[in-house]
Order: C-alpha cells, then sequence, then structure tokens
C-alpha cells in the first residue's frame, strides 16, 4: 500500500512527522512515524496510530448544519443547509450585531485543536481586519511562557537529540512523558543504554516516574521551593559553576544570601520531598552537569506556576549546564523558527485599541462580568474553531451559563459534534489535517514541515481557510490574505521568513532549523537585554501584575489551600488515549482509555 507524508497537526511538542498509508484518493489505512526523521525516528503515538478511525468516523460533520430545537441536545436539533446559506446567514447576523453593539461585540474563539499555522491562526486576520475583539490565549501556556522567557529571553531551548548520546542525567519535570511524549522517550530510552540516570519529578507515580532512577514525588504546586533547596544545596557542596554564573548570569551576592535561607529541611516541610533525596537529586546533577532538563506544562498549572517554571530554569545555569552537549533545558521551541505571519494573522492591520479578551475567561465574559468585558459591549456573536470551550475552559458551569444565552449567536466550524458545537446556531464540517495543508512547526524539536492534502474533503467539509476567506468577503473585510490560497500564504510566507519555497521544503519533507553549539546553548548570550540568565527577573517586561513576585527564585504561596469547602489538591493529569477534548469519539482510544479514574494519595 502506497504511504504519503504529512505531519501531526495536534497540541503535542512531538509534532510527528508521518507516513499515511493510502487506500483510494478518499480512504487512508495505518498512520506511521517516519523512520528517516531523526527526532520522530519512527515511533508514534497509537492515538495518532489509529487515525482511520477518526478521519473516516460516521459521526463526522457531513454538511453545514442550522439550530431549529434546543440547545445542547445534539444533532436532532439541527436541520441541513447548504454552504451559502450557512455562510450569509453568519455574516449578516455578524453585521447586524456589530451595527447594534459595535465591532468588539463579535468574539472570534480558536485555540489548539490544530497546530498548523493557517488553519489554526487565520481566524486572527479576520478578527484584526474588521476589528473584532481581540484574544488573550491563557487557557494552556500563559504562565510557563512568562516563567521560562523571564529568565532566557525566549522560547526555545537545546535540541532534544543531543539526549541519547550525550546527556548523563536527564530530568522529567512536569512531563508524563510516556504517555504525552513517546518521541522524547525514545531518545530518553538511548540515553539510558548508555548508563545515563533519569530523574522524574512529578506529584504523582506516572508511569514515566515508574521508570525512573530517582523519583521526586512533591506537593502541587511547591515546584519553586524545591528548585530553590536545589540550589541551596549546590552551592552549599560547591556544585555551582562559578566561572559560568559570573559569564552568563546576573548571579550575584544578594541572591546566594537568599538561596542560604532555602535549605532542604525548609523545602521538606513545603514539597513533603525528604530533605536527603533533595541533597541526593543536588548531588546527582551536580556531579554530572551534562545534565538535560525537559520542562513541562504540568507544574505551572497553578497559581503560582510562572514562578515555578523560573525557578526550576533557573538549574541548568547555576551548574553550568548550558556549556555541555547534552546538557541544559527545553520548555518549548516555538520561537526558534521567526516566522513572519503577517499575511496569515494580518498583524499589520491590528488595532491596538481593541479590547483583549481572556481566553480563559470565557465563562465570566459571556455571563457579562463588566471587569471581564473591560466595560465595553458584551459578547454577543461568537465564531468558534479550533476548540471545544465548553469542554475544556475552566468554570466549565459558567461557560456552559453564557452559551445558554438566548441573545447569543455561536457558529462553531468543527469536524465532529462536541459539546460547544451542540450549543451553536449555525455548524459548519471542518477537514481534518489529511485533507487540507499547511504550515507546522515545533514545540519539541527543530524541525519545519509542509504539507498537502493526502485524500480528497469528507462529504461537503472545509478547510479553515476557506471559512475564514468567505466570511471575510461577505463582510467586506480587506487583506491580502484572504485573496490568496493556503498554499500561497504558506509559499509567501516561507519565502518572507527567509526559508525556501513551500514545494522545495515539501519535497524533501522537512526543514531543520537547528542551531549551532553556540547558539542553541546560550553561549553567544541570552536573548534577555543583558544577553545574561536572570535569577533576578524584570517581571514588569512581560505585562501588568496582580501581585508583587518574589525577587529570586522561590515557593510563592499564593496557591489555594485545601479547607472544608475544597479538601483536595487536584492536578491535571492527562489521559493517555486521549488528548484534550480529541481522540474521546475513536473507539480504540476509548476501549483502551476506559472510564475516567481519580488517583488519590493515601496521606
Amino acid at each position: 500500500m502506497a504511504r504519503v507524508q504529512s505531519t501531526c497537526p495536534h497540541d503535542c511538542p512531538s509534532v510527528c512527522a508521518l507516513e499515511v498509508e493510502i487506500v483510494d484518493s478518499r480512504t487512508i489505512g495505518r498512520v506511521y512515524g517516519a523512520k528517516d526523521n531523526s527526532y520522530t525516528s519512527g515511533t508514534l503515538c497509537a492515538k495518532v496510530g489509529n487515525y482511520a478511525e477518526r478521519v473516516h468516523h460516521p459521526d463526522r460533520l457531513k454538511t453545514p448544519l442550522r439550530r431549529v430545537g434546543d440547545k445542547g441536545v445534539g444533532l436532532e436539533s439541527f436541520v441541513e443547509i447548504g454552504w451559502d446559506e450557512a455562510l450569509d446567514e453568519v455574516a449578516d447576523r455578524f453585521s447586524e450585531l456589530s451595527d447594534q453593539y459595535g465591532k468588539e461585540t463579535i468574539w472570534p474563539h480558536f485555540y489548539a485543536g490544530t497546530m498548523g499555522l493557517v488553519q489554526r491562526d487565520g481566524i486572527e486576520r479576520l478578527r484584526h481586519a474588521m476589528g473584532y475583539s481581540r484574544q488573550h490565549s491563557t487557557v494552556c501556556s500563559a504562565a510557563s511562557d512568562a516563567g521560562w522567557k523571564v529568565g532566557t529571553g525566549t522560547k526555545r531551548g537545546v535540541d532534544a537529540r543531543e539526549i541519547g548520546e550525550h546527556s548523563d542525567v536527564v530530568v522529567l519535570w512536569g512531563t508524563n512523558a510516556v504517555h504525552t511524549q513517546v518521541n522524547l522517550m525514545h531518545h530518553v530510552a538511548q540515553a539510558c543504554k548508555r548508563g545515563a540516570k533519569l530523574v522524574v519529578v512529578d506529584p504523582y507515580r506516572n508511569a514515566t516516574a515508574k521508570r525512573a532512577d530517582l523519583h521526586i514525588m512533591l506537593q502541587p504546586g511547591s515546584d519553586g521551593a524545591l528548585a530553590a533547596a536545589l540550589m541551596h544545596a549546590l552551592l552549599a557542596e560547591g556544585l555551582a559553576d562559578r566561572d559560568y554564573l559570573a559569564q552568563f548570569t546576573d548571579f550575584d551576592s544578594e541572591l546566594e544570601a537568599h538561596l542560604k535561607t532555602r535549605t532542604p529541611d525548609w523545602a521538606e516541610a513545603i514539597t513533603g520531598v525528604p530533605a536527603s533525596t533533595i541533597v541526593e537529586f543536588a548531588r546527582l546533577v551536580g556531579k554530572n552537569p551534562k545534565t538535560y532538563y525537559r520542562f513541562g506544562y504540568g507544574f505551572t498549572r497553578s497559581r503560582n506556576g510562572a514562578f515555578n517554571m523560573h525557578a526550576a530554569s533557573c538549574l541548568p545555569a547555576m551548574t553550568g549546564a548550558w556549556k555541555y552537549k547534552g546538557g541544559g533545558g527545553l520548555y518549548s521551541n516555538s520561537e526558534l523558527f521567526n516566522i513572519d505571519k503577517t499575511l496569515i494573522i494580518g498583524s499589520d492591520v491590528i488595532d491596538p485599541d481593541t479590547r483583549l479578551l481572556d481566553q480563559s475567561r470565557i465563562g465570566e465574559i459571556l455571563c457579562g462580568n463588566p471587569i471581564d468585558l473591560q466595560s465595553g459591549p458584551p459578547v454577543t456573536g461568537l465564531l468558534i474553531q479550533n476548540t471545544n470551550p465548553l469542554m475544556i475552559s475552566p468554570s466549565s458551569l459558567k461557560v456552559k451559563k453564557g452559551f445558554e444565552r438566548d441573545d447569543l449567536f455561536t457558529c462553531v466550524h468543527e469536524q465532529f459534534m462536541t459539546e460547544t458545537a451542540a450549543m451553536a446556531d449555525i455548524v459548519l464540517p471542518a477537514t481534518t489535517f489529511l485533507e487540507h495543508e499547511d504550515i507546522y512547526i515545533a514545540g519539541g524539536h527543530t524541525f519545519l514541515q509542509v504539507t498537502k492534502p493526502v485524500i480528497e474533503p469528507f462529504a461537503e467539509a472545509k478547510p479553515n481557510h476557506f471559512v475564514i476567506c468567505e466570511l471575510a468577503r461577505r463582510l467586506g473585510a480587506e487583506h491580502r490574505g484572504f485573496e490568496m490560497s493556503a498554499w500561497e500564504i504558506i509559499d509567501t510566507t516561507l519565502k518572507r521568513s527567509g526559508y525556501p519555497d513551500a514545494e522545495t521544503i515539501y519535497q524533501q519533507r522537512w526543514y531543520d532549523c537547528a542551531r549551532d553549539f553556540d547558539d542553541a546553548h546560550f553561549l553567544n548570550g541570552f536573548e534577555t537585554p543583558d544577553k545574561k540568565f536572570h535569577f533576578s527577573p524584570d517581571w514588569s517586561r512581560l505585562g501588568e501584575m496582580n501581585s508583587t513576585p518574589p525577587r529570586f527564585p522561590d515557593h510563592y504561596s499564593v496557591i489555594d489551600t485545601q479547607s472544608e469547602y475544597k479538601p483536595y489538591r487536584l492536578v491535571t493529569a492527562p489521559a493517555r488515549q486521549f488528548l484534550n477534548s480529541s481522540f474521546t469519539e475513536t473507539p480504540t482510544s476509548k476501549k483502551r482509555e476506559g472510564r475516567p479514574t481519580a488517583k488519590i494519595h493515601s496521606t
């Protein structure tokens, strides 16, 4: 059976290079990881391996739909209509609402259901060209981004392919990589075969922790205390690289005095990790400077998440791990690629005075909270792509209440009748990644990839780019990007960004954007104003703060305390067979995952 190249579009740092079996022009078989991609290395999660179950699922949306019954019921509340009728109705309603309340009453709401730049972010171009409410995408990575960038100045790190051949210790901090980054574990396994040690920092004994030589099982939200105590021990035992600290960081006597007070005994009371274990961990990384830290998102899912990330990110600087092949750290590489997204998002027509709505506050926004609405008009029109807010947004009951408003007009562009689609007035059928073209960059590696459709679209499904451009035409939005095909935008964007043309990259399958050793390891300087790593960062550079952050790496005690009303400390443990709210419809994923379960600590 013939195989055609593609790229996994889902919200995962691995962004796997794929080989897709083609049965005929409308049908795929099995999906495989590309063996000749040096990061993917032929490894692929079972979810995507069985993607035929998703793309050919009988419940995929086939035609545009108009709701004629109650919200939240499902398909029986809808009737089929044509594409022109559906798009005309959406454009007419948005125009009516804009005339009544102003342009900011419309909120194009999106997120990471696909990570392809054109199909994911094109909705921004419509937003900016029309003057609709802007979106601050806070639901996933705002805290972790802030914590990493305030120290390093950028969102990139060391190539994970160094792990297999060069790392002596691998620290997986806040990521259950066995379940969520199978490609990363391929490289970790290579290192362990050479004798490298694996340390896992995670509050529960997950599948990755079970493989670890040392599992640091700490209290949720206490990572800053652990990191500060590790630095105390490194300094106390003479394991800090003072030459590196002097040349590449803002380390000074005030920081050292602060860390002298952050003893392992102090941290034990906060983290629950024995002081002796903290010292053991510090000695392991201090005596093995070729330690690779792979930081995940899990430990930033708390009120002090940004400060936990910053404190943990200080560790490779404290030991000078950045100097060594196989040493240093990675949180995300998404700013490695330097893509000029002007054509995609319409950044040249942004009005900075247009209000910026907080994505994670969608419940409060739809329920009319004047603070979240910034004293502006109510949101009366929603265009939703690539996200299922009724399932993934905070305060789900409030989100549901907001969607139940009779005066809210909602259009959802989706592959399935999700919980959010069931609340819509108009539902449009969407293509999968196998049915449209796009550009992909990665959080977990250094490859840029370009894809083309490998099968014809299912039924009447259309790509996001089509919907955005058709609405723009009806609404009178003006921007060059609306006049271009998706492929033309891909090609022009790549060339503007200093890359070869789209066809060249497609033919060579991927483009490796890895930097040379000195640049990748920040030996030419970090991307902060003074080129140094910042233990004592200027948090104000990231924007307005609601509280005074700690000056140095520390435990920032702003997390919710347990009480009779809130007796549990919860962590957001991902399901192996699902990805956020995706794959919950595929038979194999549902069978393997089984019913939802809760793990409860015994003490």
